[in-house]
């Protein structure tokens, strides 16, 4: 069965891609009064308000004749952040070079959460270089969460 967030990836990717953006992730988060439905996208150098706006107003419209979602939500689209994750193996290409935390689904050395710099992609297993230059392989299977590390 196909999810409301599943629904929504398939209405808004086409959409924010024609405006040249990048749709990172989809969120729907049930509860209380109204749920929220959040849309992630990003582009090379960043996001402004303004492309959120945009954003927002074209897919809105194609949300409102499409009707995917179950019950009434409030529509946000946003910037990733800085700290934004890595879903799709280019983003492990995209982003090689840069300080990451990923989170595993199961212990890999005994341990859950690594924190090292990013050598990229190879095999579908996740390169990582951790303190000292030791380096880790993690499978993208094996992957809970991904994201970048803030760095300053």
């Amino acid at each position: 069965m196909v999810t409301a967030e599943e629904k929504v990836m398939g209405i808004a990717k086409p959409i924010v891609d024609s405006l040249g953006y990048e749709l990172i992730d989809v969120e729907y988060l049930a509860g209380g009064n109204r749920a929220k439905l959040r849309l992630f996208i990003d582009k090379e150098g960043g996001v402004t308000l303004d492309d959120c706006e945009k954003a927002s107003r074209y897919i809105g419209y194609a949300l409102d004749v499409e009707d995917p979602m179950p019950t009434p939500y409030v529509l946000e689209v946003s910037s990733p952040g800085l700290d934004r994750p890595l879903k799709k193996p280019s983003d492990y290409e995209r982003y090689k070079g840069r300080l990451v935390k990923i989170k595993t689904k199961a212990p890999v050395n005994n341990q859950m959460v690594f924190i090292g710099r990013l050598s990229g992609i190879i095999n579908e297993k996740v390169e990582i270089k951790l303190d000292g230059e030791k380096a880790l392989s993690i499978s993208l299977d094996d992957i809970r969460l991904a994201r970048l590390e803030v760095e300053f």
